[in-house]
């Protein structure tokens, strides 16, 4: 029998982010043979930093960016039938005032300044209602209700904010939970057939008699091994531009420009369930997102990042700033004593040689390098709303390589735990504390809204609380942390309350920190059990 140095896969992807994991999803449950090589934690970089948002991008309207726009309206929908317990509709609010100014450029604004030049600085209230008309009605909207306008006076929507906002237009979008689909993404291309492979780095990759051969380390073991593949596909994220020029060593002229992206979250600012959406006088828009049940998310901001590997964080000036601009909304200023926690993440924008971060293009872009045999394909840009949409495009330009390989069949298609209505949620929620008495309410409702049905599965069998084995804080125990190493690849806590969870704003350090050296001999002893079998 051949060892799998020795195979050869259809295709093998360098990436376990959301698109890579996208893609290898969509591979193999067309038949391909896939591998996915994942230097660190699947969703450790990009994919794990987002706003948390499914949405079309009401803002790139200003840009012309329509067909990304529509794309991604139309996914909102079908991302929301497929994984309903990460996934789920939200109404967002946008204040107005008529002597709102702003400083910053689009290609809207420059329009509207030909043609109307005493309204420079200004987003009339038509201009918004027609780009909220456009949003409604581009992308055959069915679950999500549309536009309505709002009496900030009268409703609790206006009770936060400072007191000369007195309209609001209401609008839907939709909130998800990034990396657990990234994760979910991973476990479905494996349940379809493809190898992931996670803390993996492909040291190098080259064209070896028609074929892609990878050289590679386990970064756990320090062991290396090789692959062979039919074709590669780059989708690095951040990378993409390193692995192209250090990894494959290709002379393609495509970069990206890395725009980092930072959000504050704070301690809960308002006590509805919408979200927020403020315009800045610098032209920028940001959120204030409930989170997490106790807490407010804000972001994000537009910078741009020297290199992917300087690990990004929130700046005292990003955090300066995104503290201005909600405190120019909001009646009590936020403040540096209100933030719990601090994330950012760099977006790997395909390079279309923009002025500023804020006007690149958030469209991907694919491209296939045949030159020199087995052909490559490297992933630009995306946005985590058009992450199932990149991947049947990224399909159409691998198919042709492996015309036996099926069609497109990732619509609507529901992802592990994802198989119940949009609306059932509540009817998940009874039914487990029906079967498990030990739970409350809000215990329950976070494990369906991170495994969905399977929350049955993580809990199965047991009667009583202590069937569960170590508590580790916060309602985690032994029994969902073994799921989440078994089935889920969590190697480490930060894996687990910061991936897989958000449990680490509720846990102390010394909680995160037993909870790590849990993992870890708990990993050992799988790996001592798998070496010896």
């Amino acid at each position: 029998m051949a060892s799998q140095q020795d195979q050869v896969v259809d295709l093998f992807i360098i990436g376990g982010g959301i698109n890579g994991c996208g893609i290898a999803r969509d591979a193999a449950g067309r038949g391909l043979s896939v591998s996915l090589a994942e230097m660190n934690d699947l969703a450790s970089a990009t994919s794990s930093a987002s706003t948390k948002l499914f949405h079309g991008g009401l803002r790139y309207l200003e840009y012309f960016e329509v067909r990304l726009v529509r794309e991604a309206l139309i996914e909102r929908e079908t991302l929301l039938v497929a994984m309903p317990h990460i996934s789920w509709p939200m109404r967002f609010v946008l204040p107005y005032h008529k002597d709102m100014r702003f400083e910053g450029e689009t290609p809207t604004s420059k329009l509207l300044n030909m043609v109307m030049p005493w309204m420079k600085g200004r987003r009339p209230a038509w201009l918004i209602r027609f780009g909220l008309f456009l949003y409604d009605n581009l992308g055959g909207r069915k679950i999500l209700p549309g536009t309505a306008t709002v009496d900030l006076k009268a409703g609790p929507e206006g009770k936060p904010l400072q007191d000369r906002f007195a309209k609001a237009y209401e609008y839907s979008d939709c909130w998800i939970e990034d990396s657990r689909l990234v994760i979910l993404n991973a476990r479905d291309a494996v349940d379809r057939g493809a190898e992931i492979m996670v803390r993996t780095k492909v040291l190098s990759a080259e064209r070896v008699d028609g074929l892609w051969e990878m050289l590679l380390e386990n970064r756990e073991t320090g062991e290396q091994f090789r692959r062979r593949a039919r074709m590669l596909v780059n989708a690095g994220g951040p990378w993409v531009g390193d692995v192209i020029r250090n990894t494959v060593r290709s002379n393609s002229q495509e970069s990206v420009r890395l725009v980092r992206g930072s959000h504050i979250v704070t301690k809960k600012l308002y006590d509805h369930d919408k979200c927020y959406f403020f315009q800045g006088e610098d032209g920028r828009i940001i959120f204030a997102i409930p989170y997490e049940t106790d807490f407010t998310l804000i972001g994000t901001t537009d910078a741009d990042h020297p290199e992917p590997g300087i690990q990004p964080v929130c700046t005292d000036q990003e955090r300066d700033y995104l503290l201005r601009f909600a405190s120019g909304y909001f009646k009590k200023p936020v403040t540096v004593d209100d933030i719990v926690w601090s994330y950012s993440g760099v977006r790997p924008l395909y390079n279309d040689g923009a002025k500023s971060a804020t006007a690149a293009t958030r469209d991907y872009v694919l491209k296939v390098d045949e030159t020199g045999g087995a052909p490559l394909l490297n992933v630009f840009g995306g946005k985590i709303t058009t992450y199932r949409k990149l991947a049947e495009h990224a399909l159409e330009k691998i198919v042709p390589f492996f015309p036996m390989a099926g069609g497109a069949w990732t619509a609507r298609v529901p992802l592990p735990g994802g198989n119940f209505p949009v609306d059932g949620v509540e009817d998940l929620v009874r039914s487990l504390r029906a079967r498990h008495v030990f739970l409350d309410d809000r215990w329950a409702r976070r494990l369906v809204k991170a495994y969905g049905t399977e929350a049955a599965d993580v809990l199965a069998g047991a009667e009583k609380v202590e069937e569960l084995g170590r508590h580790f804080g916060a309602n985690l125990t032994e029994r969902e942390v073994s799921w989440l190493i078994d089935k889920e690849y969590a190697r480490s806590a930060e894996d687990v309350v910061w991936r897989r969870s958000k449990l680490g704003l509720r846990l102390s350090a010394a909680e995160v920190a037993a909870l790590d050296e849990w993992i870890r001999n708990a990993c050992s002893l799988r790996h001592a059990a798998a070496a010896a079998q």
